[in-house]
């Protein structure tokens, strides 16, 4: 039974693209009812930039939302995780935005993760949920674009100008006449994905539906399984844009973590192995999936430029020769999942925690200040010491003594010497093509935090 009582549409703007090593500095997000109705009033909060981390020049050109910023009006991260616990993600909430499933809910993890909370809770607890909107305008426009206008764009393909087709946020607003006036503003981009799920729901509201209930795993398990094999139906965007990044693809392999390999029917098999040919579909990753009868409807074959009889034909090829799935199976199987961490804050995925570090971190997320102090849980998980550590260096610098200050500065300045260089590159590059004040206050921010001239 589907518990989700309403959606939260969320969108994030970050000091760069890696969730591992970058920070969030703005949450933005509206509350609607399952039509797509605001229900309550928009969100929208800045997050201090901490003190060891030096942004994307090149993100923060985009966005305009300095450190400054974040330092004179933002939460900390445990005061906004706090709030969006007991605030946002409340129970029957189908958390979503567009790409949020790979981007956002990375950020939020991570963030989480740092902040002792349960990281993956929040999307699956007491009838939550999550959804990505750009899954949906992707197998939307391969499918069933009528009645919505799809954007192009010009880009350089080995020395020619060519028209493709693009799925940015931006330019499907415009074509559409919908309001967007501050793009890449996080509420602003809110609004946006709104607006595009409601034109999509009202021009296609079977298809909407559909993709709202595959958003649960066991639903996707049923349609794509190695007990009853069948070809299906799959929009990812690994996949070729000429073809709207849809195809027909078969499940192959099992793969890491009870998911599945898949593989892309439009292609010829052959003893070389590629990807995307073969890629991993996850299961919780509310891949865009559907029955390969949706293609008998409105042209839908022609749409993806396929044909009943070449998929026929490839499958009955590939089901010759077992070893390759054999094959995609060890190379899966030996490949490493995550690059390895190089500190607790980006050891989310090194494992899970066992009960007993589970309670200690729900004593550290309750301390206040003054417990923090003297708070030294004993954790069996050697990430967590460490972590607590810098914890209290972001959000309670008070409660450090003078050993554990030694400690987190040690930390905090390779930290920042990591990420100089890359800084230092882009503030060069970006120096002249974007607002002055930008520039100089990305300038004084590394000079306040690593004590040097630039």
């Amino acid at each position: 039974m589907d518990e989700t009582k309403c959606f939260f549409f969320y969108d994030l703007e970050t000091s760069g693209l890696n969730p591992r090593e970058d920070r969030i500095m703005q949450f933005a997000g509206i509350r609607t009812d399952l039509d797509l109705n605001p229900v309550a009033e928009p969100v929208n909060i800045l997050l201090k930039l901490p003190d060891d981390t030096l942004p994307s020049p090149g993100a923060i050109a985009v966005t305009k939302i300095t450190p400054q910023m974040t330092q004179q009006d933002g939460l900390t991260e445990a005061e906004f995780c706090h709030y969006v616990t007991d605030e946002i993600f409340i129970p029957g909430t189908c958390a979503l935005g567009f790409n949020s499933v790979r981007f956002d809910d990375e950020f939020m993890r991570h963030l989480f993760w740092r902040n002792f909370y349960d990281p993956y809770e929040w999307q699956w607890k007491d009838g939550r949920s999550r959804w990505d909107i750009l899954d949906l305008v992707r197998l939307t426009r391969a499918l069933r674009p009528e009645g919505i206008n799809w954007p192009t764009q010009q880009k350089e393909i080995r020395g020619e100008t060519v028209e493709v087709k693009t799925n940015r946020l931006e330019l499907i607003t415009k074509l559409n006449n919908i309001e967007h006036e501050h793009a890449h503003d996080a509420l602003a981009d809110v609004y946006a994905t709104v607006a595009v799920a409601k034109l999509i729901k009202e021009k296609q509201p079977e298809l909407f539906d559909f993709l709202f209930k595959m958003r649960n795993k066991r639903m996707v398990q049923k349609l794509v399984n190695l007990e009853n094999p069948a070809p299906f139906v799959y929009t990812c965007g690994r996949y070729s844009g000429e073809y709207d990044k849809t195809t027909v693809a078969f499940p192959l392999a099992p793969s890491k973590n009870g998911n599945v390999l898949v593989y892309d029917l439009r292609q010829e098999p052959s003893d070389e192995i590629s990807y995307p040919t073969i890629k991993e579909l996850y299961y919780n990753r509310c891949p865009a999936v559907a029955p390969l009868g949706v293609l008998d409807k409105d042209s839908g074959w022609e749409k993806i430029g396929l044909d009943k009889e070449a998929i026929e034909k490839n499958l009955k090829e590939l089901l010759k020769h077992p070893e390759i799935a054999e094959k995609a199976r060890e190379e899966n199987e030996n490949r490493p999942e995550f690059p390895e961490a190089i500190d607790p804050e980006s050891a989310l995925y090194d494992g899970f925690l066992d009960d007993g570090d589970r309670s200690l971190c729900g004593l550290v997320r309750a301390a206040d200040k003054n417990a923090l102090t003297d708070l030294h849980p004993d954790f069996t998980d050697d990430r967590l010491e460490p972590l607590l550590l810098h914890y209290k260096a972001k959000n309670f610098p008070g409660t450090l003594s003078e050993d554990e200050q030694k400690k987190w500065e040690g930390y905090r300045l390779e930290r920042l010497k990591r990420q100089a260089g890359p800084f230092e590159k882009q503030l060069e590059e970006i120096s002249g093509k974007t607002d002055p004040f930008i520039v100089e206050e990305l300038l004084l921010w590394y000079q306040s935090l690593a004590g040097t001239d630039y």
